[in-house]
């Protein structure tokens, strides 16, 4: 959604804040991303320092993107990077897109409870690899204030700026008028010159510079070199411009003016512009000639822009997982790199053309046509899906005269129907569409075509990772109890978490098992592992559990049996497990741990106590231990809590801190809601609502 800026004063008064928190900062380059109300998306609103199209890519960040802004947002923290190998490790579809050296910031903007945005920070040329603690009190300093800015903004019902495309802006001084004594200066010196703005338009152009290119100096101003002279549209040559403005370093190349003239060009840049020294090249200086490459009729050269926004999106596939992801990169990044405004991505199952993602269609008009079959003449999905043909329509006459009875509902006016193809077999189709007619360009055509091989191999690979995840994902569903049974006395509340990132399954596992009318077992674990394996051997280790307890066995011997178990298994994976046997009548628990995390217990008067039973080894790593059994009371009106340790532990963290922190949360909740206890908890310590592991909770309220 773009939406109109509803209170120009809060527009600008953003731009105010990022023009100077990139001035504080001695920043190259800053950006304000803001959510999008109607999706899970980040969406490039201002801009300061450098053109827009340098961060073209991402104008649109998915929440879920392995990318700096995401993270700070999911994760709530600032995330740094410092040099390009760091980029490389960290962010590797961004390091392909940027491959120049520079270091960058993300703060997320808002705060733990609701996040507003995220605030991005540039340094190019001589640039610092750390992060200083004055550089970082400016950058966290500015980061306040406009989020200062945007609380203030939703307060008061005005509506945030997200204007289509990202609003530019300057972080210093405007373009100050050129002298004549500089101007005759620089007719004087040997050779051509030439200035470019940041967005690469030529604002200054010698005489010499002129004749040396072969132009009227009228015609270059304001418009990009390349676009004047055929003979630089070249993506070697542009890449030394974008080099030159994301580092801030001096740059040169050679390029031949026709028919066989060479010269050298030197880019000098900085955080206002780029001048640039023309002379001829001299004859040691020349390189091999390159030979122009072959365009076919109707093909327009491939900027460098565009190549590296391929290379990102190619990487940006090889990290989809499942297929929702593939669908959302395709909208998110694709549809905007070619001007896109629908898409679809096609299937097939049981002789039947299935839907298995859109945008930009209205969903009754995509149902339409999902089931019909695959030899149906309706839409040229199928025939592209079949045959492994791609066809392009650049408008709906030319659509009609070869498929007369596909209905028009969509309002589309151009299409690109892609086949996927894998070793040679057809794995599903892709369209997209076009609200106006669209001429496809030969080199258009080839770019989508070679695309769309990228997408079908991760599309294949996705729909074996959504198969496998559905599977274990019905295993684990099977496994963990439906209903948890009921105690007269007793409040029961059960929740399983899963990782943010994964199969959505894993090893936590919780239980209660009633033992008769006034006592009950109480268990939670953790199976080591985030697959099939770990789900299925959680339920075995559930049901050797169960299965102890109901003959009376004490909850140490309970745990022995179990490790028994999982010895003659041999499953190479390890358990914690905690073993609690409540005696409601007695107002009593007995304790005893496989390494587990300890229990919280909320006293009646609200203090909250962490029950630090010794704990015995996990299970599966000796094939003979012992373990050790605690008793405490547990008056009426007592709340218990048992957890596993993707509630506590994160990374650089204490565990034992954040299990005190929890234990004073829980202290402030209100016990009267269970459920609604589970809810604080999980805010508390994952206020992002990123999770790094599993979580499992059990709670159980004595009632008094």
């Amino acid at each position: 959604m773009g939406g109109a800026v509803k209170d120009a004063s809060s527009a600008g008064l953003l731009d105010a804040a990022l023009a100077d928190t990139v001035r504080r900062t001695d920043a190259s380059l800053g950006g304000l991303y803001l959510p999008d109300p109607d999706e899970r998306v980040l969406r490039l609103t201002v801009v300061s320092g450098f053109p827009a199209d340098l961060l073209a890519q991402w104008t649109r960040v998915p929440l879920a993107a392995r990318l700096p802004v995401a993270d700070a947002v999911r994760q709530g923290r600032l995330v740094w990077v410092g040099t390009q190998e760091e980029l490389i490790r960290d962010y590797p579809s961004a390091a392909v897109a940027l491959p120049y050296r520079f270091s960058l910031a993300a703060v997320p903007l808002g705060t733990a409870v609701r996040r507003t945005g995220a605030l991005l920070l540039v340094w190019s040329g001589p640039r610092p690899d750390r992060l200083t603690a004055r550089r970082r009190g400016h950058v966290v300093s500015g980061a306040r204030r406009i989020s200062r800015l945007l609380e203030e903004s939703v307060r008061s019902g005005r509506t945030l700026p997200l204007p289509d495309q990202p609003r530019v802006i300057t972080a210093g001084p405007g373009p100050q008028p050129l002298g004549l004594a500089a101007a005759d200066f620089a007719e004087r010196l040997p050779g051509g010159s030439i200035g470019l703005d940041l967005a690469g338009r030529v604002t200054f152009a010698t005489r010499a510079a002129a004749e040396l290119l072969g132009v009227d100096a009228g015609r270059l101003m304001g418009r990009l070199p390349w676009q004047v002279l055929p003979w630089l549209d070249d993506p070697v040559y542009e890449d030394h411009y974008r080099s030159a403005v994301m580092s801030l370093e001096h740059t040169s190349f050679v390029a031949m003016r026709p028919p066989n003239r060479w010269l050298t060009f030197d880019l000098y840049p900085d955080a206002g512009g780029i001048s640039i020294r023309i002379v001829p090249a001299t004859t040691g200086g020349r390189p091999e000639p390159r030979q122009p490459r072959p365009l076919m009729p109707g093909a327009a050269p491939t900027g460098a822009g565009r190549l590296y926004q391929l290379m990102n999106l190619a990487a940006g596939l090889t990290e989809a997982v499942g297929v929702q992801d593939v669908v959302d990169l395709l909208a998110d990044q694709v549809m905007p790199a070619f001007g896109a405004h629908g898409m679809v991505l096609w299937g097939a199952e049981a002789g039947r053309l299935r839907v298995m993602g859109h945008r930009g269609h209205a969903p009754e008009v995509v149902e339409s046509f999902d089931g019909l079959p695959l030899d149906t003449d309706l839409t040229p999905a199928a025939h592209a899906l079949t045959s492994g043909i791609p066809s392009f329509f650049d408008n709906r006459e030319e659509l009609m005269r070869v498929y007369p009875r596909a209905p028009l509902r969509s309002g589309k006016r151009a299409w690109a129907f892609l086949p996927l193809i894998v070793s040679g077999r057809p794995v599903g189709a892709w369209t997209l569409s076009y609200e106006h007619p669209h001429s496809f360009t030969t080199d258009e055509r080839a770019v989508l075509i070679s695309l769309a091989g990228l997408v079908a191999q991760a599309l294949a690979r996705a729909r074996l990772y959504d198969a496998k995840k559905d599977l274990a994902h019905g295993l684990q569903k099977v496994l963990l109890p439906h209903v948890l049974p009921t105690l007269p006395g007793l409040d029961v509340a059960g929740r399983y978490l899963p990782a943010s990132h994964g199969m959505d399954i894993g090893g936590d596992f919780y239980d209660l098992i009633r033992l008769d009318d006034t006592t009950c077992a109480a268990v939670i674990g953790d199976v080591q592992g985030h697959n099939v394996a770990a789900a299925a051997l959680m339920g075995q280790v559930r049901t050797a559990v169960h299965a102890h307890s109901t003959t009376g066995t004490a909850p140490g011997m309970v745990l022995a049996r179990t490790n028994r178990l999982l010895a003659d298994l041999d499953p190479d994976l390890l358990v914690s497990c905690l073993y609690v046997h409540l005696d409601l009548a007695a107002g009593r628990a007995t304790l005893s741990s496989a390494g587990h995390p300890p229990p919280l217990l909320r006293h009646p008067e609200r203090h909250t106590e962490v029950l630090r039973a010794e704990p015995g080894p996990l299970l599966g790593a000796h094939p003979d231990p012992l373990f050790p059994t605690t008793c405490v009371p547990v008056p009426p009106g007592s709340l218990l809590a048992l957890y596993t340790d993707g509630l506590v532990e994160k990374p650089g963290a204490d565990p034992d801190l954040s299990t005190r922190g929890l234990a004073r949360h829980l202290s402030r909740a209100d016990p009267a809601d269970l459920d609604a206890v589970i809810d604080s908890l999980v805010d508390h310590a994952r206020p992002t609502g990123y999770r790094t592991d599993d979580i499992a909770l059990l709670l159980l309220r004595l009632r008094g």
